[in-house]
């Protein structure tokens, strides 16, 4: 996972940590996470991941309490493959057992690639935020 994620943050310029300290608990072991979906290779190496987290009243965020928040990584070599389509089915079906009514993703306001993706998803923009959108689909 931090193979996937390291050179995306530094694609946007990000001060984010990716060790695996810092990816094990912001998106594996993370008390509000609701799944953590990984799509692998042929190979059984990592390509891409998809956190589901619950947003609890006061998040970081500033979603909505009882929503699911998503965050979506492929790895820049396999983008176009379906791995984001298939991890983000697999977070919906998550976010449905739960019982979630929504689910959030923020996006770049400069990632036009993760737009058009979540738009592809039926993600549509609710809100603006500084240098982001936030999107949401219902569940």
């Amino acid at each position: 996972m931090c193979a996937v994620l390291a050179p995306i943050l530094k694609r946007w310029g990000s001060e984010r940590r990716s060790d695996p300290a810092h990816v094990r608990a912001h998106y594996v072991t993370n008390p509000d996470r609701l799944s953590c979906a990984v799509a692998l290779d042929d190979a059984g190496t990592v390509v891409g991941f998809q956190s589901l987290k619950l947003a609890r009243a006061g998040n970081v965020y500033d979603v909505p309490a009882g929503w699911g928040i998503i965050g979506t990584y492929v790895a820049d070599t396999t983008t176009g493959q379906g791995i984001g389509r298939a991890l983000f089915a697999e977070s919906r079906k998550h976010a449905i057992s739960y019982g979630l009514r929504s689910i959030d993703a923020t996006i770049g306001a400069q990632s036009t690639g993760a737009q058009a993706f979540y738009a592809a998803m039926g993600v549509v923009r609710y809100r603006e935020l500084r240098g982001a959108i936030g999107a949401r689909c219902g569940v």
